[in-house]
C-alpha cells in the first residue's frame, strides 16, 4: 500500500529517498522516525541503506537504479561508493559516471526493463544504462519537460506522469514502457511527481500532504491493492485534474 511520510517536515520524499524492488537508499541525518517507516514496510525483503552521495543528501535526485544496478555521479567519494558496495545486494552493479547532467535521477527515470532519458543524455550515459541496468533507453519528455525523472514515477506494473501530459502522448508513454499509466498528482495537487514520492511493485511512499484521493489513484494504478481499476482512474482522476487544472 502507499504510505505517508515528512523528511524533515519536507513533503518531497523522493529527493531524500530511492527506492527499487532490490534496494532502498534514504539519506543521512533527518529524524529517525523517517528511517522507521521505510523500514517498517521494507525490511523484511529489502535492505533500507543510509546513504550520501557526495556529501549530500538528496540522494534520490542524484542517483538512479533498479534490481540490476546503480549508477550514481562522479562527485559519490570512494567512501561512499565502497559503503554502498558492503550494504547493497551482491547481484546489484554499482558505477560512477560521467555525465553532464550529474542529477541522474531528474534526468532518468526507469523500472527493471526500461528507461526514459532527458533528451540530450551523453550516448556514453546511455550505454551504461543498458550495460549495467539491463534496460531499454527511450530519449523522451514528459508533458514537454525534458526532466523526466522529475515528472514521472513509474514501476513494473504501473505510473504516473504529470497532470497536462496530453492523451496520446500517456498512450505513445505507455506502449514504450508496457505499463499501464495515469495522469496524477501527489502532495496536495503537485506535479513533481519524481521527487514527491518512490515506488516499487509492492510499495509507495509520498508526501505527508498526498490527500487520500491521490492516493487512491496511486494505489490503483501501481497495483497496490485489490481494488478494481475503472472507478478509480475515471472518477477519481477527474476529481483531480479539476483541481489541478
Amino acid at each position: 500500500m502507499a504510505v505517508r511520510v515528512q523528511f524533515e517536515g519536507n513533503n518531497e520524499v523522493g529527493v531524500f529517498s530511492m527506492l527499487t524492488n532490490a534496494y532502498c537508499l534514504v539519506a543521512i541525518g533527518g529524524s529517525q522516525n523517517f528511517y522507521s517507516v521505510f523500514e517498517g514496510e521494507l525490511s523484511d525483503s529489502i535492505p533500507v541503506v543510509h546513504a550520501s552521495i557526495g556529501g549530500c543528501r538528496i540522494v534520490g535526485r542524484v542517483c538512479v537504479g533498479n534490481r540490476n544496478g546503480l549508477l550514481v555521479p562522479n562527485t559519490t567519494t570512494d567512501q561512499e561508493l565502497q559503503h554502498l558496495r558492503n550494504s547493497l545486494p551482491d547481484s546489484v552493479k554499482i558505477q560512477r559516471v560521467e555525465e553532464r547532467l550529474s542529477a541522474l535521477g531528474n534526468v532518468v527515470s526507469c523500472n527493471d526493463y526500461v528507461a526514459l532519458v532527458h533528451p540530450d543524455l551523453d550516448r556514453e550515459t546511455e550505454e551504461i544504462l543498458t550495460d549495467v541496468l539491463k534496460v531499454e533507453v527511450f530519449r523522451q519528455t514528459v508533458a514537454s519537460n525534458v526532466l523526466v525523472g522529475t515528472y514521472c514515477a513509474f514501476s513494473n506494473r504501473g505510473g504516473l506522469v504529470h497532470p497536462k501530459t496530453k492523451i496520446q502522448d500517456q498512450d505513445e508513454l505507455s506502449s514504450l514502457l508496457q505499463v499501464p499509466l495515469v495522469a496524477g498528482t501527489v502532495n496536495r495537487g503537485s506535479d513533481v511527481i519524481g521527487a514527491g514520492m518512490v515506488v516499487n511493485d509492492w510499495s509507495a511512499f509520498c508526501g505527508l500532504d498526498t490527500t487520500s484521493t491521490e492516493l487512491s489513484v496511486i494505489e490503483s494504478v501501481f497495483k497496490l491493492t485489490d481494488a478494481p481499476q475503472s472507478a478509480i482512474v475515471t472518477d477519481m482522476r477527474e476529481s483531480l485534474l479539476e483541481t489541478v487544472s
